[in-house]
């Protein structure tokens, strides 16, 4: 069952006109900085400046709305808002570079003032973020710019509602409390601060239209239709913004979304993070890194080939058949480690001391450099540098039907390095329990799934995931 914060995750703030200024002002810093640096070292503005200006205009407010840095300041801690600042303008950075091989823009007369101006636009971006942030929240302290909140329902979804207000003093909510018809039983459940129960949905409806409740989020479970359109209908009679939660807590969750369907809302319950802009994002992240990478290893590829080739008869290359994204079969490439090299109908996983595995291919498995020609899989489309692992075609067959979700992890291309691989879940998985724990790593890498997570993984992958004791 997915847990309570990826739940309200799917659930997008509304824009509001604070949000268009702070995007506004973030143009004019990005301008204005690259303005005054070229004007204190008395350097004349040109057509490439201006390429310097766009690009950079145009690819922070595509990685800011990307990483969601405008869905409004409330409930977003300074250090998350800083993070992901700093990540869209790296971003953009990477970009200009990558511009910069093809069609020069950076005159290396010019290459300082580049430099200076990258590294001070988002020093200013932060500090007027923050001084902004500062101000709204000194205002709500004092009881401006304030929303008072009530909540129908004393369920589990209110609680964690009622969880997020006090935890986000930021927001600026004025929590009025909880009301529900049904008082006894509400009493009797745990999940929820008692003295917060306000009162009945009558006496709500009473403080509605005397002007004392600005928002009222309903929190009944699906199955109280009826009391809902009646609560519904009677706040009609008043001004307050009214907010229905459905109760999703019943459903398991994976890479949800709020869509809208020629007018008729939907919500995704099991869906890919890679459609759209995020897959464009994910194939341009892969393409540039594994590219970089092959340039990089493109020695040590050739050496290991060759020790392959004078230390056992076969192959150099292990071709596997796995199952990738929808499912679909695929071909993976690994150097051969074994002396067997085929498929086999019945999985057997290599184990410690196992026969099959040649001296120098128990090497290349331990640091994981066997699994270096996977990066033209990644090129080719097949893989990605980041996902789950993929599995062998009669490993899916047998798990599939004892691991509860094992399939969604096919919701995505399969990975080099994974969630799973750097907590742990590397190598052999002998027990069901292994290969379960296993599982729920890769879905909560799809449910979370960020451009900032598939960093965190490879840096993760670099220090802790190339090697492991449970890797024969």
């Amino acid at each position: 069952m997915v847990s309570p914060p990826e739940y309200f995750r799917i659930i997008r703030p509304h824009s509001n006109k604070l949000v268009v200024l702070v995007r506004l002002l973030d143009i004019i810093v990005i301008g204005l900085t690259l303005w005054s640096i070229l004007d204190l070292v008395d350097v004349e503005w040109d057509n490439k400046h201006t390429w310097w200006l766009l690009i950079a205009i145009v690819g922070f407010g595509v990685f800011a709305s990307f990483n969601q840095l405008y869905r409004g300041s409330r409930g977003m801690s300074t250090f998350t808002e800083t993070k992901l600042i700093a990540i869209s303008w790296f971003c953009v950075m990477l970009v200009m570079m990558c511009v910069d091989e093809v069609y020069p823009l950076i005159d290396p007369i010019y290459k300082q003032y580049f430099w200076l101006w990258s590294l001070a636009v988002p020093v200013e971006i932060i500090s007027w973020h923050i001084i902004v942030r500062s101000v709204a929240n000194l205002i709500r302290k004092i009881g401006k710019n304030k929303r008072r909140v009530a909540i129908v329902g004393a369920t589990m979804l209110g609680a964690e509602l009622e969880k997020i207000f006090f935890e986000e003093e930021t927001m600026g909510i004025d929590f009025l409390g909880f009301f529900d018809d049904r008082q006894r039983i509400a009493e009797d459940r745990n999940t929820y601060d008692k003295a917060t129960l306000t009162g009945d949905i009558d006496q709500l409806i009473a403080l509605a239209k005397e002007g004392v409740v600005d928002i009222v989020y309903i929190a009944l479970p699906l199955r109280a239709e009826l009391r809902i359109r009646s609560i519904i209908e009677q706040l009609a009679d008043s001004t307050v913004s009214v907010y229905y939660v459905p109760d999703l807590f019943v459903f398991d969750l994976l890479s949800s979304s709020l869509n809208n369907l020629k007018g008729i809302p939907i919500i995704s319950i099991h869906d890919t993070p890679f459609y759209g802009v995020d897959g464009a994002m994910k194939r341009v992240f892969d393409i540039i890194f594994s590219s970089i990478i092959l340039i990089i290893i493109a020695i040590p590829l050739i050496v290991i080939a060759i020790s392959i080739r004078l230390t056992s008869p076969g192959p150099v290359l292990f071709k596997q058949r796995r199952y990738g994204f929808r499912g679909e079969e695929i071909i993976v490439w690994k150097f051969r480690s074994m002396i067997v090299l085929e498929d086999s109908a019945n999985v057997v996983q290599a184990t410690k001391n196992d026969p099959r595995v040649t001296k120098l291919g128990a090497f290349i498995r331990r640091t994981s450099l066997d699994e270096l020609p996977q990066f033209f899989n990644v090129l080719q489309g097949r893989m990605s540098v980041v996902g789950p692992r993929p599995h062998a075609v009669a490993h899916n067959e047998f798990y599939r039907g004892q691991v509860k979700g094992y399939m969604l992890r096919h919701k995505v291309k399969p990975g080099i390095t994974g969630l799973a691989q750097i907590n742990g879940y590397r190598g052999e998985t002998d027990t069901l329990e292994k290969m379960e724990g296993r599982i729920q790593y890769d879905l909560n890498y799809i449910r979370n799934w960020s451009l900032w997570l598939d960093i965190k993984i490879v840096f993760g992958t670099i220090f802790k995931g190339f090697t492991g004791t449970k890797a024969y």
